[in-house]
């Protein structure tokens, strides 16, 4: 285990920010996370768990030891009739995973395409597009406690999964590194194409017979046509959660804006905060080095040399906006450092 010194984390963090950790370590095995955690322990060094760098923001440099996953491997457990149960490393390449579900016929995380990130984060975020949620296809995890460096399973009512949220961001943050994942998927595919515009797209496509491959291009070219790719634009994907507000205030909205867009849901009713953000007069808006994205009104952006503190202030003056001109708090998805 190379634990090296005072490294930038640039390379590692989609927002393409240049902050500096204290310590860094590469974890390529459970064992290099337990001696990683002891190290911690022994130096009384804060820890901060990296995968994929896609969902932070860093404002500052991490007094602390960073552990970058890179526990890899794809691998079946256990299969039946209907289902596969395949063991995936926290370090893997979420979309790499994707892939290679497609291209073994196992169904259940097409719709899931081109998310950003790596797998051991995936659960902790619950990740969720075009109508799926990763809850629909996990099975289990395994986690290493942080304190006592026992392993520990964890299945998926132990998890407390809810929109973008999990007990590892509220009762277990910060308690537990997730060292693999054990997923389900499907022998025989239930399309998922009523959300966003999977069907248009696949009819513009020339696609007349869905497949679990065709719904993934399809997710991919809409996701390419909206998102910007953090490798020319730094960006973390989707700045903020989805706001679901009570069905009465809802009503109360529709009156003043009839065109507001609207899912409704158990909880109320879902309303995309990019067109909140939009009909605030924030799309496109440019502020030097970062700014929002032109297409995108969801994303914020380094351009090139921005700063995390900078891109923080401007998330809290777009809510300011928001909440201001429609009563609604929105919450980011994005984790502040």
């Amino acid at each position: 285990m190379n634990i090296q010194e005072n490294i930038s984390l640039q390379p590692f963090n989609t927002f393409g920010i240049d902050k500096k950790a204290k310590f860094f370590v590469k974890a390529k095995s459970e064992e290099d996370v337990k001696q990683a955690l002891d190290f911690a322990k022994k130096s009384n060094l804060p820890i901060f768990i990296l995968g994929g760098g896609s969902n932070i923001l860093l404002t500052k440099d991490l007094d602390a030891l960073v552990i970058k996953m890179e526990i890899t491997g794809i691998k079946i457990i256990g299969e039946n009739e209907d289902e596969v149960f395949v063991e995936v490393g926290a370090g893997e390449n979420w979309h790499t995973f994707v892939l290679h579900c497609i291209e073994n016929d196992w169904a259940g995380a097409e719709n899931l395409s081109l998310i950003p990130g790596t797998v051991g984060a995936s659960p902790m975020q619950n990740i969720g597009a075009y109508g799926v949620e990763i809850k629909e296809i996990f099975q289990s995890l395994q986690a290493i406690n942080r304190d006592t460096l026992e392993m520990k399973v964890f299945n998926a009512g132990d998890c407390g999964f809810g929109y973008r949220d999990s007990v590892f961001k509220n009762d277990l943050k910060n308690q537990f590194v997730i060292t693999k994942v054990i997923f389900s998927l499907k022998k025989k595919p239930v399309f998922h194409m009523e959300y966003g515009s999977i069907k248009q797209t696949l009819e513009e496509m020339g696609v007349k017979t869905p497949s679990i491959a065709f719904i993934s291009k399809a997710v991919i070219q809409i996701r390419q046509s909206k998102l910007p790719d953090p490798k020319v634009i730094g960006n973390a994907g989707s700045f903020f959660k989805n706001p679901t507000v009570p069905f009465d205030f809802f009503e109360t909205l529709k009156k003043a804006y009839p065109e507001i867009p609207s899912f409704p849901n158990e909880q109320g009713v879902k309303i995309p905060a990019a067109w909140l953000i939009e009909k605030a007069g924030w799309k496109g808006k440019t502020f030097d080095k970062i700014g929002v994205h032109k297409n995108q009104p969801l994303v914020l952006v380094n351009y090139g040399g921005g700063d995390g503190h900078d891109i923080k202030l401007l998330s809290e003056k777009i809510q300011q906006s928001v909440l201001q001109q429609f009563g609604i708090l929105l919450h980011p998805e994005v984790n502040f450092l």
